[in-house]
């Protein structure tokens, strides 16, 4: 039987195949789906934040970019995913809200956290497959350990697959 796996905010889960993995409400928020696709080991990621050394209340490593992703990457390790495997799709990152003429750099959060995300996954040599992040609106993701498929849904939007 298949069981769909719940990943709250700042929050992380790993799975095996026939399990899917899902979280709701990526808006600036970034969902990193880390996969083997031959040991079928899924991890998923919902990250709030691009960088943990800016926080003073940094303890929840799920909440940041640079140190969720590796926790993510180490928790798939045990679980026997293979390092030169380990391949990625990312969504959300999205600029949920606008104030003003300028581009306010505080309010940029999904984009930090997009490239951010970016980042860590190339100093980890994961290799990003696909993405569908910024513009915006918020996004549901389930990613599928059988197929490696991450669908997105989002209000008023086609469901998408990459």
């Amino acid at each position: 039987m298949c069981e769909i796996i719940k990943v709250g905010m700042a929050d992380m889960k790993t799975c095996t195949a026939p399990d899917s993995l899902t979280t709701l409400g990526l808006g600036s928020c970034v969902g990193v789906a880390l996969y083997d696709p031959v040991s079928k080991v899924s991890g998923l990621l919902h990250l709030m934040l691009p960088d943990s050394t800016q926080i003073k209340n940094n303890q929840n490593k799920a909440k940041f970019a640079d140190t969720g992703i590796v926790e993510l990457y180490e928790e798939m390790r045990k679980k026997g995913a293979l390092s030169g495997r380990i391949v990625a799709k990312i969504a959300g990152g999205a600029q949920m809200f606008s104030y003003g003429a300028g581009n306010n750099d505080i309010m940029s959060v999904g984009k930090k956290n997009v490239e951010a995300t970016k980042q860590m996954l190339n100093k980890l040599n994961i290799r990003l497959l696909a993405e569908d992040t910024g513009l915006n609106y918020g996004r549901t993701i389930i990613f599928d350990s059988r197929t490696g498929k991450l669908k997105i849904r989002a209000v008023g939007k086609d469901e998408t697959m990459i």
